[in-house]
């Protein structure tokens, strides 16, 4: 039986909010877990992870050498360690030999975490420390990713990222039937009902009082107080926040008509897969200047 699971998405949307939960789930002390001390599983592109198994210092090795070793040092992994609940952001996208790299098949199972891009862009505006508009165009192109910096040593590998819909559908496509994908909505309106699905998919303790407690210990406003009082580790140097909103629908007060229109243009079709399109699609009707009515009719 593998010892490996996948928690995988987008960047922002939602990821280490559910690694909060599970390594509280997980633990039975009386007070949350420290958010600096998260060992539900090492990011999957950890660089030290992978050298760990590869015995050499991935440093030294082009970009696609990596991609080519990366699903033998999951596949490995899976066979040798401990279990454990792994972040990913990287698509489900084959290397060049046609291997997929997270591995997906040598993984016990995949949880995929999915949120409107609508409100992904603002965070990952933050993350980035780009523009609304830069972020919205990132998201949009099938070249993005992650790791990519060559202004110095990164502790992390490259990752395609794909588009957000990209991802998403990657995900859909390529993880195999063990695969549970979770709205971060329902994270948000139904949390006992969401995370106990998660905590039965990953073979955790459902039972209600500890599933409530663990929400209740990874709550986004506690989250956000402890990196206030004693910062994140896992923050990037260009955010200012990691925990900003925690919110959904705040890209109402935060993107304008234009930048929403150019989002469903890039996105409507997976948007309407997860019912995202028809709210983006009211709210720019009510929004709408009586010039682009006039121009409508």
């Amino acid at each position: 039986m593998s010892a490996l699971y996948w928690l995988a998405s987008y960047p922002k949307s939602g990821n280490t909010w559910f690694r909060a939960f599970l390594c509280n789930l997980l633990s039975a002390a009386e007070q949350p877990v420290s958010i600096n001390e998260l060992g539900s599983g090492v990011i999957a592109s950890s660089r030290r992870w992978l050298d760990d198994a590869l015995g050499v210092d991935s440093a030294e090795l082009y970009p696609d050498e990596v991609d080519g070793l990366r699903p033998a040092v999951y596949r490995w992994k899976a066979q040798h360690e401990a279990l454990a609940y792994h972040k990913i952001h990287d698509a489900c996208l084959p290397n060049a030999a046609g291997e997929m790299i997270p591995a997906p098949d040598a993984a016990a199972g995949s949880v995929y975490i999915v949120r409107n891009p609508l409100d992904v862009a603002p965070s990952l505006a933050n993350h980035l420390g780009r523009s609304l508009d830069q972020a919205i165009d990132f998201m949009a192109s099938a070249e993005s990713g992650l790791g990519r910096s060559r202004r110095g040593f990164s502790l992390q590998v490259a990752q395609r990222l794909s588009s957000w819909s990209g991802h998403v559908q990657s995900w859909l496509d390529g993880a195999g039937p063990r695969l549970l994908v979770i709205r971060y909505e329902d994270m948000l309106a139904d949390g006992p009902a969401t995370f106990a699905a998660a905590a039965r998919f990953l073979g955790l303790p459902d039972d209600s009082q500890r599933i409530e407690r663990a929400i209740r210990f990874s709550d986004f406003r506690l989250l956000a107080a402890q990196e206030g009082e004693s910062g994140f580790k896992e923050r990037p140097k260009v955010a200012a926040r990691f925990f900003r909103r925690g919110e959904k629908g705040a890209w109402r007060d935060t993107l304008g008509p234009d930048q929403v229109r150019r989002v469903v243009a890039a996105h409507g079709p997976m948007m309407a897969r997860f019912g995202y399109l028809d709210e983006a699609l009211a709210w720019l009707e009510q929004t709408a200047s009586p010039a682009q009515e006039v121009m409508h009719e």
